[in-house]
């Protein structure tokens, strides 16, 4: 589902990159790009506050009902999930030529999205979340697999340059 998104986002919308022409400049662009990406992070800190808030329990540092656990791990995992997905987009940003680098912007949307679907349906039950993992596991294994190829196989004498 993730690669039929991509690319009718990719065909669809009717926006392109900047002219990008030097590594900073395209690292630039990938980290104001992935500003976006910490939309879903942020908004399941605040949830997570408020419910832990508002929860019955006695003690603040006891034992955390199920509602408050779930934002918690929701935002821990999210974070794990976002450094790496945000190393990988800046590292296939220096590999992707200028015609493609429209697939930052929709690879960070991918992300936020995809966060948001494994909250919602983590929330509803833990039997569910899987397809809102995949949704984020998945680009991100195929961007780590792609920024590995052109390291090592497209530009192996600029491996550590």
């Amino acid at each position: 589902l993730c690669p039929c998104l991509i690319y009718g986002a990719y065909i669809f919308l009717p926006f392109d990159a900047p002219l990008l022409p030097n590594v900073s400049a395209r690292l630039v662009y990938t980290l104001r790009c992935a500003t976006f990406a910490t939309f879903p992070i942020v908004l399941g800190m605040i949830v997570s506050g408020i419910s832990r808030l508002c929860s019955s329990a006695l003690e603040p540092f006891g034992e955390l009902h199920q509602e408050v656990e779930i934002h918690r791990t929701y935002v821990s995992q999210s974070v794990h999930l976002f450094i790496l997905y945000f190393f990988n987009m800046a590292v296939l940003a220096t590999y992707l030529p200028q015609e493609l680098l429209k697939l930052i912007p929709l690879l960070t949307g991918l992300f936020a999205i995809s966060r948001l679907i494994f909250w919602m349906s983590y929330a509803i039950g833990r039997s569910f979340r899987a397809f809102g993992f995949s949704m984020t596991f998945l680009p991100l294994l195929a961007m780590l697999l792609w920024n590995l190829y052109g390291m090592f196989v497209l530009e192996p004498e600029n491996l550590l340059s």
